[in-house]
């Protein structure tokens, strides 16, 4: 029951951590300020929206490695060692199921090829 809600929660994750990181301005977006543009960062507050994006970001990607963790931790300890055991071990009786073949008589025309 945890695992598929850890999964769900690990794509939400994900794809947040992916719109986030398309959200967040380059470095030559600062540039674009001093001429005009700067006016619309206001939202986030006289820093604009860096920071706030940035902590987020962070966040997003901590989150992502605890789900990464958890999801392989539980998909490496929920198949049962002994099913595995079980599937490698051939039979004790599996040479006496096999049917037994009968020996080929050679012909004379065999023979002949050989000999050539």
């Amino acid at each position: 029951m945890l695992q598929p809600l850890l999964l769900l929660f690990h794509v939400l994750i994900s794809i947040g951590l992916v719109t986030l990181v398309l959200l967040q301005q380059g470095k030559g977006a600062e540039v674009s300020a001093g001429f005009g543009s700067g006016a619309s960062q206001t939202v986030f507050g006289s820093h604009g929206s860096g920071s706030f994006l940035f902590k987020l970001t962070g966040l997003f990607a901590l989150l992502f490695f605890i789900t990464s963790l958890s999801l392989g931790y539980f998909i490496a300890h929920s198949v049962e060692q002994g099913t595995i055991k079980k599937t490698a071990e051939p039979s004790q009786n599996n040479w006496q199921q096999l049917p037994m073949s009968t020996p080929i008589k050679e012909s004379k025309e065999s023979k002949k090829t050989q000999k050539l």
